[in-house]
């Protein structure tokens, strides 16, 4: 296992730097911009995630001498390369948007000003990081407004990689997730851990009961049951039978959820267990929950659809030289164009506090009543300008992506396909 970050970067990125440092090219000024040059088809903002994740990185991002090793194994044997890689420590300045942002197409989400060896070199971890934790702080937004303050519950570590399941629990937390499945989440970065039993400890056993049995003298009257392992009906008879009537929950996890949702609240209630609550799990996904609103259901548990992005997996987001020696660069490239020059954007509010539209410029924009900045310092001379635990930065993310979201307009929220919600400005 890689110790650090240094090597999870493409070779590409090696092979420009030690063509730089041939050429005097490498000192060159130079200024980097990350954006999103569209949404995933039919979405309505994205949620910008994973920022504290590079800040947590970009201090540890050194070459050891075992990582200048595995570089001349993969013939990688340029000496002046080799011995600038060994010195090197990024000394930049990183702004950015803060993090739990919505961005929109254009959005500099992160900016990058640096000697041009320094910042090619950050190329892959930070599109790497921001496009995976993105994606799924972006696909959780939307499932947590499906949601209607029903609390949802991150479950998704057996269906990815593993470190990216650390992730995505911290990118679903960060835009309103309850809590999450997984244990070293909660270690790393403090996001409540919750988890009962799977269908094989009810099968463990010679019957439901005695399963049933088992989970409640370890865990107490307070846990959740998973009651469809047979027969939903009985399982809800031995449940509270079990567990008495202050059972704290009942899972279901297969069938047609909003009949069997139903039904179980009225057997829960004959039954005398009015307050056990209904959690539903089993592939749901924003569309799935929405279609759940009515049903008495009280939580919900997402797993694939959550890591996988709700079939948006990454935000597409590029990594280009816009400014070199305080002149605007472009690509022109077909379908792939740039904009030159270091940007700045606001977002406009009308009288409500409502945003009406986001001002993109490599200009000086003129400040307006409602306007807000949107890019903020996040390292000056490779130095973090607000240093802070993993966890505080969390809770800081996790509240901004509230204040913004408050001032989105209601339509920016709808499921169905539709344009972005707000327009975005550039000059």
């Amino acid at each position: 296992m890689p110790t650090g970050p240094a090597l999870l970067t493409d070779r590409y990125e090696l092979t420009m730097v030690a063509a730089a440092l041939a050429d005097g090219t490498a000192d060159r000024d130079c200024v980097f911009e990350v954006f999103a040059r569209r949404l995933p088809h039919g979405r309505r903002y994205g949620v910008l995630a994973g920022t504290g994740r590079l800040m947590e990185a970009l201090p540890h991002f050194r070459f050891t001498d075992e990582d200048l090793a595995a570089l001349r194994e993969q013939g990688l044997t340029d000496s002046r390369l080799l011995d600038w890689l060994a010195g090197f420590r990024f000394s930049g300045d990183v702004d950015g948007y803060a993090e739990g942002e919505l961005f929109f197409p254009g959005s500099p989400v992160l900016t990058v000003r640096a000697p041009f060896a320094e910042g090619v070199l950050l190329e892959t971890l930070v599109l790497s990081v921001l496009n995976h934790d993105s994606a799924i702080a972006s696909a959780a937004a939307r499932m947590v407004t499906a949601a209607c303050e029903r609390p949802c519950i991150e479950m998704g570590s057996r269906r990815t990689h593993e470190e990216a399941a650390v992730a995505a629990a911290r990118a679903a937390h960060l835009v309103g997730f309850a809590s999450t499945s997984n244990l070293e989440a909660g270690r790393r970065y403090g996001v409540p851990t919750t988890g009962t039993s799977a269908h094989a400890f009810t099968l463990l056993h010679d019957d439901e009961e005695s399963a049933f049995r088992a989970q409640v003298a370890t865990l107490g009257v307070g846990t959740t049951l998973l009651v469809d392992t047979f027969d939903v009906d009985q399982g809800i008879r031995t449940a509270v039978e079990v567990a008495g009537p202050e059972l704290g929950a009942i899972r279901l996890d297969s069938g047609d959820l909003p009949t069997l949702a139903a039904h179980a609240r009225e057997l829960l209630d004959e039954l005398g267990a009015t307050r056990t609550r209904i959690i539903v799990t089993s592939d749901l996904d924003e569309y799935a929950i929405a279609g759940l609103m009515a049903a008495p259901v009280d939580g919900y548990g997402v797993g694939t659809a959550l890591v996988t992005g709700s079939g948006a997996p990454t935000m597409g987001m590029v990594y280009k030289l816009v400014e070199r020696d305080g002149v605007p660069v472009a690509k022109r490239s077909l379908g792939k164009p740039s904009v030159g020059g270091r940007k700045s954007a606001v977002r406009r509010h009308d009288a409500s506090g409502t945003a009406t539209a986001e001002v993109v410029t490599s200009e000086a924009v003129l400040p307006r009543d409602g306007d807000r900045q949107l890019v903020v310092e996040l390292v000056r001379g490779g130095e973090l300008c607000t240093p802070a635990t993993p966890r505080e930065a969390l809770a800081a993310a996790r509240a901004h992506h509230q204040r913004a979201r408050e001032a989105m307009p209601a339509e920016a929220f709808a499921l169905s396909r539709g344009d972005c919600a707000i327009d975005t400005l550039t000059a």
